[in-house]
């Protein structure tokens, strides 16, 4: 097997081999090259010292010398260097407590993760497989290196690892690896929210997002995110839906495009329906009210996941408004309205997000919704050819005019351009200089 290695990478290799030590690249960047995919960084692991392999390059940066790596910089793009290494006892799920270097490049890979992740790769010597991680690969496996519980309780962390490998990559986790999982999963309650958003935002995003069924039914999410395992419990006992609330949830997020706050306002979109929930004496459920349950739901999950203020804000207002609409027969007024209401920013992210919704539903009336969302669409495109103003950000006036026709700052001023932004909504085709200051000036006087 031959690997296409970067110039850099290379030359890193063959510069630590010319000083008479072993060099591989390794990990991700090895089966990454062997699935065809493109990898993003390229990890070399080496037998020499770190002091060795800082003297060996010009730059190097320090980046984690108590673990062995350094960063060999070539032309301002970096490469991690780790020495082999055996770790110690793992004391906080994450980090051993010590490690040791061992010239030993088979005890180096016996401590990583997943046998897909343990393969090595140099032009001299070739791949260096020594766990089974092609043959894994030709399964479509994800199988732990050695005895999984033993991977798993030295990072807890791992176990999220390997369910969102099986996203990413479409594979099966095997049955001893599945079996530690199951197992082991509470010990996730040590691992970092940090750590955990960042896992759980890759499989969110991979090919197969539905693969949080894996997660539910191995008691991963119950430890991560428990509110999704209320919603796998939550019967749809109506004409408008053919699956339990998560089941819903995981058909819709296969039917939108893999952005992440896309992904997480439809994991999130139904989230306050437990909450919500009523059941009629024929047995038919409904859930009035949970877009807003749900938003408040949703901002506290985020903020538990650590997420940034501008996830936060668009993820929240697309629960709030994914229900929006959805019974009304739209014309221009109601889209501008709608607009304005809901934010420019967010509105024309609530279509994929009410169709990945309506699709995952039953067939019910499936046709009339979705037409009635392309009617939605295609006039929310006339309001932009058409630039009709839904905002004061594009409102003929600014307080600026207002103060110069002799109104004062404050409260008074803002309610003048409130009044005349609704004028706008109403009559578009009023949104010019002329007619407002003429407007503002009658509604002054108190003509109006």
């Amino acid at each position: 097997m031959q690997i296409q290695i970067p110039e850099k990478a290379k030359y890193i290799i063959e510069t630590i081999q010319n000083a008479g030590f072993e060099a591989y690249v390794v990990g991700g960047c090895v089966r990454d090259s062997i699935l065809g995919r493109c990898p993003e960084d390229w990890d070399i692991t080496t037998s020499a010292r770190p002091e060795q392999v800082k003297a060996l390059f010009r730059r190097t940066i320090d980046t984690g010398i108590q673990h062995g790596t350094v960063t060999v910089m070539l032309d301002k793009e970096g490469f991690e260097v780790t020495t082999y290494r055996v770790d110690g006892k793992y004391e906080d799920s994450r980090h051993p407590k010590e490690v040791t270097f061992t010239p030993n490049l088979e005890e180096d890979l016996k401590r990583r993760d997943f046998t897909i992740n343990a393969m090595a790769y140099n032009e001299t010597e070739g791949l260096i497989d020594i766990f089974g991680g092609l043959q894994d690969i030709e399964a479509k496996l994800i199988r732990c290196v050695g005895n999984p519980e033993e991977r798993f309780g030295e990072d807890a962390l791992r176990i999220m690892r390997a369910i969102r490998f099986s996203a990413q990559l479409g594979y099966e986790i095997h049955e001893d690896t599945e079996a530690a999982i199951r197992k082991l999963a509470p010990t996730l309650q040590k691992i970092s929210a940090e750590r955990v958003q960042v896992e759980l935002t890759k499989l969110l995003i991979s090919p197969h997002p539905d693969t949080l069924r894996d997660a539910y039914d191995m008691g991963v999410t119950k430890v991560i995110l428990p509110e999704f395992d209320a919603m796998m419990k939550t019967p749809q006992k109506h004409k408008h839906h053919k699956y339990n609330v998560g089941e819903h949830t995981l058909h819709a997020l296969i039917e939108i495009a893999p952005e992440k706050n896309l992904r997480y306002a439809i994991l999130l979109h139904d989230i306050g329906k437990p909450e919500t929930l009523t059941v009629d004496e024929d047995g038919t459920t409904h859930f009035h009210g949970h877009p807003a349950v749900g938003e408040e739901m949703a901002r506290r999950i985020l903020r538990r996941l650590r997420f940034d203020n501008d996830t936060v804000a668009v993820v929240t207002r697309l629960v709030r408004y994914h229900d929006y609409g959805n019974d009304v027969t739209p014309d221009l007024r109601i889209v501008r309205r709608a607009v304005n209401k809901i934010g420019e920013d967010i509105f024309p992210l609530l279509f994929p997000v009410r169709q990945a919704d309506i699709l995952a539903q039953s067939d019910y009336l499936r046709a009339e919704k979705l037409k009635n969302l392309e009617l939605w669409k295609q006039l929310y495109e006339e309001m932009l050819e058409k630039k009709q103003c839904v905002s004061l950000k594009t409102l003929a006036v600014t307080g600026r005019d207002l103060i110069a026709m002799g109104m004062k700052p404050g409260r008074e001023l803002g309610d003048m351009l409130q009044k005349l932004l609704e004028l706008v909504l109403e009559h578009p085709e009023q949104n010019t200089r002329e007619q407002l200051l003429e407007k503002a000036g009658e509604l002054a006087a108190g003509k109006e």
